[in-house]
């Protein structure tokens, strides 16, 4: 009879490489590995070799990097989804993408589990299991396991563990700092090592995307950013696709230290935890379309805007991708978004991101009426009856009430 099979997420690092040799030891389980390329680029190399080195039956390595820009960067970006206001959301927009591809894979091999390498006090094993449970509804039930939950080792442990079971693993090394980071298109988020003292400064080389604002140009770098409905379509002038756009914007806004975030913040599991990003592109692009945003929409529509987004990134941020109130936030949002085409003009210099213009052929600022020149089209003695009708409620209720409290 042949064993049954779990498809096990996998990033080739030391944490999910044991990972496939102890559910194959814990579970009597043949793994097969998959490799979800959401953009960590150099992450991937010898991806295959390290799965083979653990024994395992297959390695699947899927390039969903379009998928992920098109059905879920955009979606975070066009509602302004920055978890407690300065966090792109990276991490935690891949994850729903990684269930559902695990789930694919499971039924494409014929498994019977799948595995992800999230600890038990995080907030991807949410994001993860949520996501898993939800897609896996309907059709055969899908097993769970997650190791770094279950198996209780700490992380010199784990060390000790690849090297009892002769694995060559790039982090076993003791020589130098050993931190987490999870990688993607999106941005990139370090933890561990020094980080985990709120009081030290995190030291540089747990930056790798973004450079010291010492060693960035000395002269700014002026670039205009194109949107169709809030999605950015061009670079400089130049079309691009999204993949290629956030690259190549990831280099630029990097190579003059725009990006870095350090944020003291509230897991869902209900402790904080120090976190450091380097999120350049969505940095930008995030300024750079809400700027844009003040000249297309309405003041009513840009609150609710703003209400919205701090309502999406709590859900993506929870692990709530896979919901009706998510599809309905996204529907509300494109419609929002569907005046919000334009360019605009950012500056980069030393780490700061400074919008220097926005122009659009639906923008609501009429120059006409804003400008106190001689070409004013303003009727200033309009306002007088305006601010006669507008104070109307305040002075019946302090004629009536306040001034009758004062007798």
């Amino acid at each position: 009879m042949a064993r049954e099979k779990c498809v096990l997420a996998y990033s080739g690092g030391m944490d999910s490489t044991i990972s496939a040799v102890w559910i194959q030891e814990q579970y009597d389980m043949d793994v097969v590995t998959l490799t979800v390329d959401l953009g960590a680029g150099p992450e991937l190399d010898g991806v295959r070799d390290r799965a083979r080195q653990a024994g395992v039956t297959e390695s699947l390595i899927w390039d969903v990097r379009d998928e992920f820009v098109q059905g879920y960067i955009w979606n975070g970006l066009k509602a302004g989804a920055m978890y407690e206001g300065v966090y792109a959301l990276s991490t935690a927009l891949g994850r729903p993408l990684m269930a559902k591809k695990l789930v694919e894979a499971a039924r494409q091999v014929g498994a019977t589990a799948v595995a992800h390498g999230c600890t038990g006090k995080g907030n991807d094993q949410v994001r993860f299991d949520a996501g898993i449970m939800t897609l896996a509804a309907h059709g055969d039930p899908l097993k769970i396991i997650a190791p770094a939950r279950e198996w209780g080792m700490s992380r010199d442990e784990e060390k000790l563990y690849a090297a009892k079971a002769g694995l060559d693993v790039r982090e076993v090394g003791d020589d130098q700092r050993v931190y987490s980071i999870d990688r993607n298109l999106w941005g990139q988020a370090i933890e561990g090592e020094d980080l985990e003292d709120t009081w030290f400064a995190p030291p540089e080389d747990a930056y790798s995307w973004t450079k010291p604002a010492t060693d960035t140009p000395d002269e700014a770098v002026e670039i205009e950013i194109s949107f169709e409905q809030g999605v950015p379509v061009s670079l400089d002038g130049q079309k691009l696709d999204g993949v290629p756009l956030i690259e190549k914007l990831n280099d630029i806004a990097g190579e003059h230290g725009v990006g870095r975030i350090d944020h003291l913040e509230n897991r869902l599991v209900g402790i904080k935890s120090r976190e450091v990003y380097e999120t350049p592109a969505a940095v930008v692009l995030h300024d750079a379309l809400r700027a844009l945003e003040t000249a297309c929409l309405a003041r009513d529509q840009q609150r609710m805007r703003a209400y919205v987004g701090q309502q999406y990134a709590d859900l993506v941020y929870d692990g709530r991708w896979f919901t009706g109130y998510r599809e309905d936030l996204d529907a509300m949002i494109d419609s929002t978004m569907r005046y919000v085409t334009g360019d605009v003009r950012v500056k980069l210099y030393k780490g700061s991101v400074v919008v220097t213009g926005r122009r659009s052929e639906y923008s609501l600022y009429d120059f006409g009426l804003a400008t106190y020149s001689k070409e004013d089209e303003f009727d200033h003695l309009a306002a007088t009856g305006f601010i006669d009708i507008y104070s109307l409620p305040a002075r019946i209720q302090h004629r009536t009430q306040t001034m009758h409290d004062a007798r």
